[in-house]
């Protein structure tokens, strides 16, 4: 069974239709059943009334021939499948249209043809001893049989219909609701992907339940962004304003380096500030960038970007430095060209820099880190893994906050701001970021939009 069949199967709408088909169903069966016990009553009662007519008939015969006689004319005219007739005289002649005989089954009905054929049915029978003789008088139950017929085909006409139209109107309901519910499930998730500009949108014929839904997921979907708009605002405020106080501070501290009458101690203290205060300028300088990010302006200069080539060139540049960190770098690139990706250069290197530099700050030395790409006919992969102690699965979205440093990181460089600057980079390039257990390690995956065919700009390949 599909998903999206089981969804339906498990739908409200459905699940309501049918329990209002189970009870409507309930309902008209106690009713026929209520009837038809009442009719078979009534039925019955009238043959038992017939029975006691015939019977009276007869006993006012006033000797056993005359009895005989009546018996015979009436069984004459009278059909034994409907009404039977059956008068055993004193002198044990039998006299009627059928007769009724007795073995270990118990009764039977005999007819007079050749070969004395048993009549099939159901009988309701009187008998009585009249003038010395036994007289019985029995009318078939063929008009009850056919009413438990008919009621069972008033209960198949009547019901039938109305049971298939009403699990037919629950399955165009449940598949309704499941659009509008797909609709809500896709805000949702784009909502919790970063996209916080997504919206249920207009609901106009849609049920009131899911419509009052939609309308306060999309007025929380506001105050969200309302909240985060502010929120980067205010940090790029903040580094605006201490943007140019810190340069200046930068600019105190070079120019008293410069002074030949400082001692050794001063120097080295005069060092230490001026290392702290590039690393204060380095955080908000990423501030920065990540506000201009988030704006989405660099959007405007995005071209297509060979990643490839880019990985190659990031790779040359930092095997050295990891080499010398005693760690070791593997560059795991298609030997083929590969579709292209729009994107910004700059901001993709970078990207892969602050990817490189977290597995080369936070793992030990002979961690081993890769930097791979790969495609599929929708995407392409970019991604980084290191064998190191990774990062704890309930961490994994915390570390892309801002400012945000695993407590075992605090004692390595960093600020905290640089998978938040990937995830930002990545936002506006509408690439997934995946943080995943390597086992050992952690794989981080930016998975982009690749390319159509007609942009790839690649040369073809020559069959092998």
């Amino acid at each position: 069974m599909t998903p999206s069949r089981a969804f339906l199967l498990r739908s409200m709408p459905l699940r309501l239709a049918a329990g209002l088909v189970l009870l409507f169903s309930l309902v008209s069966l106690l009713g026929l059943l209520a009837s038809y016990v009442y009719t078979q009553a009534s039925f019955e009662q009238t043959l038992r009334a017939d029975l006691t007519q015939d019977m009276a008939g007869f006993r006012a015969a006033p000797s056993a021939i005359a009895l005989a006689t009546l018996v015979e004319a009436e069984a004459r005219s009278t059909d034994p499948e409907r009404v039977v007739l059956s008068y055993f005289a004193p002198n044990g002649r039998h006299y009627g249209n059928a007769l009724v005989a007795r073995d270990a089954d118990g009764y039977r009905i005999l007819s007079y043809l050749p070969g004395n054929p048993e009549i099939e049915g159901r009988y309701l029978a009187l008998t009585a001893s009249l003038r010395g003789g036994q007289l019985t008088v029995a009318r078939s139950l063929a008009q009850i049989d056919a009413l438990r017929e008919t009621f069972l085909n008033i209960l198949g006409i009547s019901l039938l219909p109305a049971v298939l139209v009403a699990l037919a109107g629950g399955l165009i309901l449940a598949r309704r609701g499941a659009r509008h519910v797909a609709v809500i499930g896709g805000t949702l998730d784009q909502l919790t992907s970063g996209n916080l500009e997504a919206r249920v949108g207009d609901v106009s014929g849609w049920s009131d339940d899911l419509a009052r839904i939609a309308v306060k997921l999309d007025q929380m979907a506001r105050a969200q962004q309302d909240a985060v708009d502010s929120l980067r605002q205010v940090s790029a405020d903040i580094a605006h304003d201490l943007k140019t106080p810190i340069q200046r501070a930068a600019v105190h501290l070079d120019e008293l380096g410069k002074r030949p009458d400082l001692s050794e101690d001063a120097r080295a203290a005069l060092e230490r500030a001026q290392s702290e205060l590039d690393g204060i300028v380095k955080i908000f300088h990423a501030l920065l960038q990540l506000a201009q990010i988030e704006s989405g302006s660099p959007r405007a200069g995005f071209t297509p970007i060979d990643l490839s080539a880019l990985c190659r060139t990031l790779c040359d540049v930092y095997d050295p430095a990891i080499t010398e960190n005693g760690q070791t770098l593997t560059c795991d690139l298609p030997a083929g060209p590969m579709r292209k990706v729009m994107g910004d250069r700059a901001l993709l290197g970078q990207v892969l820099a602050n990817l490189i530099e977290n597995a080369m700050h936070h793992t030990p030395r002979g961690t081993e880190i890769t930097v791979a790409l790969s495609e599929t006919e929708e995407h392409v992969n970019l991604g980084v893994t290191d064998t190191g102690p990774g990062i704890p699965e309930a961490e994994r979205d915390l570390v892309l906050r801002r400012l945000y440093r695993l407590d075992r990181s605090r004692g390595t460089p960093g600020h905290g701001l640089g998978l938040s600057l990937v995830a930002g980079i990545a936002q506006v390039h509408d690439a997934r970021l995946i943080l995943e257990d390597a086992a050992p390690g952690l794989r981080v995956t930016l998975r982009f939009p690749a390319l159509a065919t007609a942009d790839r700009s690649r040369p073809s390949q020559a069959p092998a």
